[in-house]
Formats: structure tokens, C-alpha cells, sequence
């Protein structure tokens, strides 16, 4: 019985091993900061990454890390994603970034709690992972050692995502398609990737992947509160009249009578999208409008 403990807990040691890049994965690229930002407004990483309670004299729109995060597994604390080289992204390199950002592991090769979404922005090109990089780097270095997750096994947890990773990641780089418009293209870009829009839209397995069969039909919050509505069919449905209605919505929202588009989980997104050029906003209208 203990040979069999023992080389049943060797078997998940070894499939659940980390599978990082390497320095050859990364790709030559010249970092575009002003790419970077809108990347960064689009995935909205200062709303998890906004600081927490007891971080003093440092700006709502500081990506400092330490607001709590609260999941049907645990509080999760995000990171400081300021360049601070003790407690935010200072030390790392390119090559952590990408491993983070594309296969879910940080800077130790530890699996990362995919509440961080790297399941959807594993399917962006590496460059525009690095323009990401690039533009946090901007940012004033703020000293703030964000408190541990608590979460029940922590460390079990994590090695057991290596097995997960498996089943429930799909690693596949974004394709254009040449059916359709460029517009639809990079709106559908935005959306699977940067946007992430299916890590709440889209309904979970029994193994807390995405349904993709189901891809933005709605489903269950992933916090726990209440349903996300199906992004599918809104003109069918009379959600909107086209595709120029649509970006109003996502522009103006609620101050021009768009039911729930500026309040709740909502309202966050919409004020991310509205810092976004007209094209870009457009292209996401178009490629959200598509789906049927």
C-alpha cells in the first residue's frame, strides 16, 4: 500500500509538472507602449489589479495590486504590477511575463490561479503580450507586498493545476479568419484575447474550463453572484438596433439609457472599451453583433 502512495503521488508530482517556455519562445520584437496601454485598458487589468485598502497615497488607477478578490475557492489578493523590484514586477523578464501572461506559471514556475485570465490571453501573439510588459514598466514603482490568497491548500492547489492544464487550457494562438472583415477580425481578437469577455460570458464544465460548445451563451458569475448574460443574438433579441447602437451602449452607457451597462461587473468593462479608439470599439460591436 505505501509503494502504491507512494508512486501514485510520484505519477501526479511528474504530470503536473510546469511546462514553461524558453528564451527561444520569445519573440524579436521592438516594444510598442502606446500598443500596450490600449491592451491594458482593453483587458481592464486595473480593475482586479486597482490598490488594495492599505495602500496609501498612491491613485484608483495604479495597478499596485492588494485589492481583495473574492471567489466561490478563497479571497485572492492580485498582484503589484508596478515595476517595484521588491514587490511588484521590477526583477521580471520577458521571459517571466510571457510564461505568466501565455502558460500560467510565475516567475518560479508555480502554477498561477487562473482567476488571473492567462486561459484567454494565452491566445494573443507574444508581442503584444511584451507591448503589455512594456507599458506597465511606465508606471511609477510603488512598494506594496501584497498579502498571501487565502485559500484552503494552497500549495496543493497549485501543483494540482498542472494537471488541470491538461483538460482545461487551450493554448491555441488567435487566427484571423478570411471569411470576414477586418474589422470582425480584430474585434474577435480583442474579445478571446486582451478582453477575455469569455471568462465570465461563457458557462464552465464540471472541470472549470470553458464550455466552448457554449462560448458567450452566459452562465454562473465566476464570483459567485448571481448570472452574466448570453452575449449571443442581440439583435435578434432586440438588445440593440446595430452595430452603431451597440458602440453608443458601450460609450455612454446608462447616461443614455443602456439598461446595466454602466453599474455591477458591467460598468468596469464599458468604462475600459470607452477608452478605446472608435475603430476598436467599433470592431468589437461588429464581432459581438455576430454571434448568433
Amino acid at each position: 500500500m505505501a509503494l502504491l502512495v507512494a508512486l501514485g503521488l510520484f505519477a501526479f508530482w511528474e504530470a503536473s509538472a510546469p511546462q514553461p517556455l524558453t528564451v527561444a519562445d520569445i519573440p524579436e520584437h521592438t516594444a510598442n507602449v502606446e500598443n500596450g496601454k490600449l491592451l491594458y485598458n482593453i483587458g481592464g487589468c486595473i480593475s482586479c489589479h486597482a490598490p488594495g485598502p492599505n495602500v496609501k497615497n498612491v491613485g484608483a488607477d495604479v495597478p499596485a495590486g492588494g485589492k481583495p478578490l473574492v471567489t466561490p475557492i478563497g479571497t485572492l489578493y492580485p498582484p503589484n504590477l508596478t515595476p517595484d523590484r521588491e514587490t511588484g514586477l521590477g526583477y521580471w523578464t520577458d521571459l517571466n511575463f510571457i510564461n505568466a501572461m501565455q502558460e500560467g506559471l510565475g516567475p518560479r514556475d508555480e502554477h498561477l490561479i487562473p482567476a488571473f485570465p492567462y486561459t484567454s490571453y494565452t491566445h494573443m501573439s507574444g508581442e503584444d503580450v511584451l507591448d503589455i510588459k512594456a507599458y506597465l514598466a511606465t508606471f511609477a514603482p510603488v512598494k506594496n507586498a501584497v498579502k498571501r490568497h487565502e485559500i484552503w491548500f494552497e500549495p496543493v492547489v497549485r501543483r494540482g493545476l498542472g494537471l488541470w492544464k491538461w483538460v482545461g487550457f487551450d493554448r491555441t494562438l488567435w487566427q484571423a479568419d478570411s471569411t470576414q472583415t477586418a474589422s470582425w477580425n480584430r474585434g474577435s481578437y480583442l474579445v478571446h484575447g486582451p478582453g477575455h469577455c469569455g471568462e465570465c460570458h461563457t458557462p464552465r464544465t464540471l472541470l472549470r474550463s470553458s464550455d466552448t460548445a457554449r462560448m458567450f451563451a452566459g452562465g454562473p458569475h465566476p464570483q459567485g453572484r448571481g448570472m452574466v448574460p448570453s452575449l449571443r443574438g442581440l439583435l435578434a433579441r432586440g438588445r440593440y438596433k446595430d452595430a452603431a447602437d451597440l458602440v453608443l451602449a458601450f460609450k455612454n452607457g446608462e447616461e443614455l439609457g443602456y439598461d446595466k451597462m454602466s453599474s455591477g461587473g458591467m460598468g468596469e468593462v464599458r468604462r475600459n472599451i470607452a477608452m478605446l479608439p472608435d475603430a476598436d470599439v467599433a470592431a468589437i460591436a461588429d464581432y459581438v453583433l455576430s454571434l448568433k
